[in-house]
């Protein structure tokens, strides 16, 4: 076990990447029913010839946005359309005029950009001799400190010099709607243990099939808020509601989107508040072929959920995330299991003795091993590291994906001390059997430095995931809660003092 740090030569790189309001997207925009139905009789009040110029000025004033506002506006009317009546007979272009009200620009990352992760790419067609192409994954901050996922591709170079493509235009997600249906007496009684009101279940299921759609719900209790002769619901119960349905969708793009235009922003009630610090790994399969995961934490403001996005695998009729044509860009689904809990899980890039593995803090102070036949269902952990150094006296966990060496598993962790400071260490861990600990960094390898120490949670480096290329490795970590900044250690050095 090591005694001391200072021999590793750990080399922060000048790049930095901190927020940015130039980046935006759309989003539906909704104050409620009863606004809703003013907003909509101020704008059918006006005649052709106003609404027309009104409609045509608004998309020359967004057109900066460089994405197809009709479409945006006609998609934001009939959501909007769900939760109000609309008048009949409305024109295209007057549901484009109305949807438009319904719209709003959003700077995503106005506030931060932060807690990254860095994975190799799929796709190494063209890269320069010695370099690696990488996909990268960050956590980003906006108005509401409600947080997002975007992605980037870039290079690392044989030295350990990394260059970033450019990134955007982003779009608003589009979520996929699927047909899953409901049992009525089910339904009932999980809405009644949740504290729905009797009269609410009462009209409500007075109403629906037998099964239904999570969709034909919600938009019966729309209605039933707008109508004033109904039964008074709550945004409350509309939440309640929302949790029946687990948060599993799928996102479309737009063709010809590539990695760097690609964001995911909180689209079901358990992630309403945030969609937080993905771990993404390019996963190898028992075949060969090979798709991302990526499992991040959906925050509603007072609940945590694990949730995993997965990219579908090269040649099986979807494209990888790299480089899509079209179709589905990816998939979220929720993780299920007693062991699916807490915040940090993050997946090892291939199966291990048959099995699927990830490692994660399940009790919010220690470091569990969690192994599972079912991607999707965790419910066996064992416990691999402890707080042991008075600098994670308060917790460890983990800071990415378990990179694969010849001398083991080597895992980069944060450990939490004195005034709650974060840093990063390491472990290395048994290749065969990850639950057995071969050594760990007894001090930090990364420490928050002079001019890393503020920002919206302070003294914290982070990171949600590296990886090694030509012998270095690389590590992306987010500071303070409000930038990025990357760093790079021989990995020689480092297991010499691990083994």
């Amino acid at each position: 076990m090591n005694t001391s740090i200072q021999s590793l030569a750990v080399r922060r790189l000048p790049l930095r990447l901190t927020r940015d309001p130039a980046h935006t997207i759309t989003r539906f925009f909704w104050l409620g029913s009863a606004r809703a139905r003013k907003i909509i009789d101020r704008v059918t009040g006006l005649d052709e010839e106003q609404a027309a110029q009104l409609l045509a000025a608004t998309v020359q004033d967004f057109n900066h946005l460089r994405v197809e506002l009709a479409e945006i506006f006609l998609s934001h009317y009939e959501e909007a359309a769900r939760r109000v009546v609309m008048p009949s007979s409305l024109t295209a272009a007057r549901k484009q005029l109305i949807g438009a009200y319904f719209t709003l620009e959003y700077a995503f990352a106005s506030a931060a950009l932060f807690n990254p992760c860095m994975a190799p790419a799929i796709d190494q067609e063209g890269v320069p001799p010695g370099a690696l192409r990488f996909a990268m994954s960050l956590r980003c901050v906006g108005e509401g400190h409600i947080s997002s996922i975007v992605f980037r591709r870039g290079l690392v170079d044989a030295a350990g010099e990394i260059t970033l493509e450019p990134a955007g235009p982003y779009r608003e997600p589009k979520r996929k709607v699927e047909k899953r249906l409901f049992s009525r007496a089910q339904s009932r009684a999980k809405l009644a243990a949740l504290g729905l009101r009797d009269v609410i279940l009462d009209e409500v299921f007075a109403r629906l099939d037998d099964p239904f759609t999570m969709q034909e719900l919600q938009t019966l209790l729309y209605r039933f808020q707008s109508d004033p002769h109904g039964p008074r619901i709550y945004e409350e119960e509309i939440h309640q509601v929302q949790w029946l349905a687990s948060c599993d969708y799928n996102i479309e793009m737009p063709p010809h989107v590539n990695l760097n235009q690609v964001i995911l922003f909180p689209i079901c009630e358990p992630e309403c508040r945030g969609m937080e610090d993905m771990r993404l790994v390019r996963f190898t399969n028992d075949d060969g072929t090979m798709c991302y995961y990526g499992t991040y934490t959906a925050f509603n403001g007072w609940q945590t959920r694990p949730q995993i996005m997965e990219m579908p695998f090269p040649g099986s009729g979807a494209p990888p995330m790299d480089s899509t044509p079209g179709g589905p860009v990816a998939y979220i689904r929720s993780l299920q299991g007693r062991c699916a809990k807490d915040k940090g899980l993050a997946l090892f890039p291939r199966k291990v003795q048959g099995r699927y593995l990830m490692i994660g803090r399940i009790d919010g102070e220690n470091l569990y091993l969690l192994e599972s036949d079912n991607i999707r269902v965790w419910d066996h952990a064992t416990v691999v590291q402890q707080p042991r150094f008075t600098w994670e006296f308060v917790q460890v966990g983990n800071c990415g994906s378990p990179i694969e060496t010849e001398a083991g598993w080597l895992l980069l962790t944060h450990g939490v001390g004195p005034m709650r400071r974060y840093c990063i260490g390491a472990t290395l861990l048994d290749r065969e059997d990850p639950t057995k600990l071969i050594g760990r960094l007894d001090e930090p390898l990364l420490t928050p430095g002079p001019d890393e120490r503020m920002g919206y949670v302070p003294n914290v480096v982070y990171s949600c995931g590296s990886l090694v290329h030509n012998g270095i490795l690389v590590i992306p970590y987010g500071i303070s809660d409000a930038a990025t900044g990357f760093a790079t250690i021989p990995l020689d050095s480092l297991l010499a003092r691990l083994c």
